[in-house]
C-alpha cells in the first residue's frame, strides 16, 4: 500500500497561509535569517514530521463500486484518538475526498489519527446507499483499531452537509438494515458525533416548499420516497443514550434549512442527549468567515472535552 507523509498534501497549504501572514517588505529590505519562525511555521513544520498518510484502502465493496478511504496516522505508539470523516457534496459525485481534507486539519494539529471516507455517491447508488457504505467504514475503523492505534473509546465521527447527514445516520442509527455490505456483531459505538449544517430530515427536502433536487435525486424514483425518506433520516432514530452531538449551522443557510439542526437539538435535547446548537449569525452553507470558523473549531473541541474525549497538541 503506497504511504506519503503528510508534508506534500497538508502541511504545505498551512505554510503557505503562514508565510502569506508575514507583511511585505520592499524590495531592497532584506530579511533577517536568524528571525525566529512565526507560530504557523512552526506549527506546520512540526505537523510535517508527525503524520503518515495511507490512501486509498478499499473498505468495501458493493454493487462492482469499491470505496475507500484514506489515513493520516500520528506518528508515536500508543492509542489516538481518531475522527471518522465524511465529506458533503449532496450525496452526489464531484470532488475527491482529497479535496475535503482541509475541514479536518484542525485535528491534525492536535495529534489526532483521522480517517477520511468516501461512499457511493447518488450517480452511483441510491438511498440508502452511502449510509450503509458509512456504516462500514466506521465497521472497518473498529475493526482496524489495533493495527492503526485508533482508540475505540475515542472515536468521533464529522462531516459537513451531506457528510454530517451521513455522520449523524452512522452514530445513531442502528446497525441492523444498514450493514447488509459488512455485516458483524462488533457495537459500533462512537464516543461523539460533530454535526456541519447536516440534513437531519430527508422527508422534507424532497417534498414542499424545502424541496431540494439533491436530495431527490438520492432518494430516487422508486415507490413510496417518503417512507425511504424517513429510514434515512436522523430525527427517525433519536432516543436516550446516544452520543454527545455538536451542531454548527448558519442560520441563513440557502441549502439546508436551519430549522432542521433546531429540531435536532429540541429532540436532543427532549431526550437526555447531550449536545449543543453552534449558531453561526448569518451564516450560510458553510464559508463561514475566518473568526467564525475558528471559535466553531474552540466550540467543538470545548464540547468534546466536556464529554471526555481530550485532544492533546502535537507539540
Amino acid at each position: 500500500m503506497k504511504r506519503y507523509y503528510i508534508g506534500v498534501c497538508t502541511a504545505c497549504i498551512f505554510l503557505m497561509i503562514a508565510i502569506s501572514s508575514i507583511q511585505c517588505q520592499s524590495a531592497d529590505e532584506e530579511v533577517n535569517p536568524a528571525a525566529p519562525l512565526t507560530q504557523e511555521l512552526a506549527a506546520a513544520s512540526d505537523l510535517t514530521g508527525h503524520y503518515r498518510v495511507t490512501p486509498n484502502i478499499v473498505y468495501v465493496t458493493a454493487e462492482n463500486y469499491a470505496a475507500k478511504l484514506d489515513i493520516y496516522k500520528s506518528s508515536g505508539s500508543g492509542l489516538k484518538a481518531t475522527l471518522v470523516y465524511m465529506h458533503g457534496g449532496g450525496w452526489r459525485g464531484g470532488p475527491s475526498k482529497e479535496e475535503y481534507s482541509l475541514w479536518f486539519e484542525p485535528f491534525l494539529f492536535l495529534g489526532w489519527n483521522v480517517v477520511n471516507v468516501e461512499y457511493r455517491p447518488s450517480t452511483v447508488a441510491s438511498a440508502p446507499a452511502a449510509v450503509q457504505d458509512c456504516v462500514c467504514a466506521l465497521r472497518w475503523v473498529i475493526r482496524n483499531a489495533k493495527k492503526y492505534d485508533f482508540d475505540t473509546n475515542r472515536i468521533v465521527i464529522m462531516g459537513h452537509s451531506a457528510g454530517g447527514h451521513l455522520a449523524l445516520m452512522s452514530g445513531i442509527a442502528p446497525a441492523a438494515g444498514f450493514d447488509q455490505e459488512c455485516p458483524g456483531n462488533e457495537p459500533l459505538k462512537v464516543a461523539a458525533i460533530v454535526d456541519w449544517f447536516g440534513i437531519t430530515d430527508v422527508s422534507d427536502l424532497i417534498h414542499g416548499v424545502n424541496t431540494r433536487t439533491f436530495a431527490q435525486q438520492w432518494i430516487g424514483s422508486l415507490p413510496d420516497p417518503q417512507t425511504r425518506a424517513k429510514r434515512v433520516s436522523p430525527l427517525t432514530y433519536v432516543r436516550s443514550g446516544l452520543p454527545p452531538t455538536i451542531i454548527v449551522h448558519g442560520d441563513k443557510d440557502p441549502k439546508v434549512p436551519y430549522s432542521q439542526a433546531v429540531r435536532l437539538h429540541t429532540v436532543l435535547t427532549a431526550a437526555g442527549v447531550p449536545n449543543q446548537l453552534l449558531t453561526i449569525p448569518g451564516g450560510g452553507h458553510g464559508g463561514f468567515g475566518n473568526d467564525q470558523t475558528r471559535k466553531a473549531y474552540a466550540q467543538i473541541f470545548e464540547f468534546l472535552r466536556r464529554n471526555g474525549v481530550g485532544t492533546q497538541a502535537v507539540r
